[in-house]
């Protein structure tokens, strides 16, 4: 997910100019220049972004201030948002909870992240528990079984997750652990189990499950890659993303330009 100093970054990136005082300008650069990309189109990126990662009040805020139509209500966003911090807070159960209340059909319908919710789950308790005074592993163990265990006989790596995941309870806490263990202590784990049950609401919500900015610099990564490894061309060392929001309006006019779809 991008940050709010990474997404500033890349607006910034995008709809700043070249600077003037470049003396001498690759062939490909100028020709990127010539383009001018909407600053409706520039909008509709950053409102997509805010809604997808669920930033509700911005979302509005600048869906408002920008003249569009907000692309999902407030409340769906607000509800999403909801349970990401749960999980980023370590609650997990609450986090449970509040999806099965609000979408009973993700969990039903989605082992791998029930799994990964469960397993998340197990890692607070034993992060609790090696915390503790008396390190009572009692309840990490009766949930591994109860909870985790049956389900992971029925997937491989399931089982090869819970193993690795009670490890933990091998281990002091003091003790330098493994990379593989150590990474499941980091808030890492946490945040990427909170982006899948987000791709979850967003798809069960018939949304997108990515951004669209996302998508853009993957593809534009993509494309550049392949250009410099199948073909001769002429490119420069560095190439900017080269989008101009300046003048756009006029520009897209008379170019015929028809607004970005992002939804």
């Amino acid at each position: 997910m991008f940050s709010s100093a990474q997404l500033v970054s890349l607006v910034d990136m995008m709809t700043s100019s070249t600077s003037t005082a470049t003396p001498m300008k690759h062939a490909f650069t100028r020709q990127v220049e010539e383009v001018k990309t909407p600053k409706s189109d520039i909008n509709a990126l950053i409102l997509d972004y805010l809604t997808v990662a669920g930033y509700p009040n911005a979302a509005a805020k600048f869906s408002s201030e920008a003249n569009l139509q907000p692309q999902q209500p407030t409340s769906a966003i607000q509800q999403r948002l909801r349970i990401q911090k749960f999980i980023h807070r370590g609650e997990i159960e609450n986090a449970i909870q509040e999806l099965n209340q609000v979408y009973p059909s993700i969990l039903d319908n989605d082992d791998s992240l029930l799994f990964a919710l469960l397993r998340l789950q197990l890692v607070e308790l034993i992060r609790n528990c090696n915390n503790s005074p008396d390190r009572d592993i009692s309840v990490a163990l009766k949930f591994a079984q109860t909870k985790l265990g049956p389900k992971a006989t029925t997937k491989p790596e399931f089982l090869e997750d819970l193993e690795k995941t009670m490890s933990l309870l091998v281990f002091p806490q003091d003790e330098t652990l493994d990379p593989s263990l150590s990474a499941l202590l980091q808030p890492s784990l946490r945040r990427g189990v909170a982006d899948q049950v987000n791709q979850a609401i967003l798809e069960h919500q018939k949304q997108r499950k990515e951004a669209a900015i996302r998508q853009l610099v993957q593809m534009r990564v993509w494309s550049e890659g392949v250009t410099r490894k199948e073909t001769k061309k002429d490119l420069p060392g560095i190439i900017e993303l080269g989008l101009d929001g300046d003048d756009a309006e006029r520009d897209a006019i008379q170019n015929g330009h028809e607004p970005m779809i992002t939804t």
